[in-house]
């Protein structure tokens, strides 16, 4: 019998990302101090900050496998996380206007089956906005709760112009490489 799967993190995108690939899951979620750190390459901060999600529920629950992640935006290599206020999110949002940035999602899988860490990285377009283009955004979408105050997948099209490489991934969850790892583990 396969240990059971826990998502170690309160995103509903997540939640909802895994739910359609069909893993029965619960979710627990541990405090963990995340790291901000513009020192670090954006791979190895998001996965440091991805390994202590999972490991802080591996601790309690070493006969399940953990999936832990950690999103950030990144522009210029400066982390974008979620932001403090409404006028931190209209910033994140001026500053990407117009640009390319990357959105990098790291995984920590950890599990009685073994341990697997990966980082995906995803480039993403916005398309030049107007104040008016951004109020009307921030009207619409909850931006406190998302990395780089948006959401591709609620209105994206407001904002985006292209996006290169894992839609899944700007959402929150490389589903198609979370699902490789669990095969090779039989689920």
């Amino acid at each position: 019998m396969l240990p059971p799967v826990i998502l170690a993190s309160q995103s509903p995108r997540r939640r909802d990302l895994l739910a359609k690939a069909s893993v029965p899951f619960s979710i627990v979620i541990r405090d963990t101090e995340e790291l901000k750190d513009a020192a670090l390459p954006p791979r190895e901060l998001c996965l440091y900050n991805a390994r202590a999600k999972a490991e802080a529920v591996f601790r309690e629950h070493p006969d399940s496998t953990i999936i832990g992640a950690d999103t950030l935006v990144f522009l210029d290599g400066l982390p974008l996380g979620k932001p403090q206020d409404a006028e931190e999110a209209r910033t994140m949002l001026r500053m990407l206007s117009g640009r390319t940035h990357h959105v990098c999602t790291a995984v920590s899988i950890q599990s009685p089956l073994g341990m697997k860490d990966m980082a995906v990285l995803t480039e993403v377009t916005f398309r030049t906005l107007a104040e008016e283009d951004i109020r009307r955004y921030m009207e619409l979408v909850d931006v406190m709760d998302k990395a780089g105050s948006y959401a591709f997948q609620e209105h994206g099209e407001m904002i985006i112009s292209s996006v290169r490489g894992d839609t899944d991934n700007v959402i929150g969850l490389p589903v198609g490489d979370v699902m490789k790892c669990l095969r090779t583990w039989g689920y």
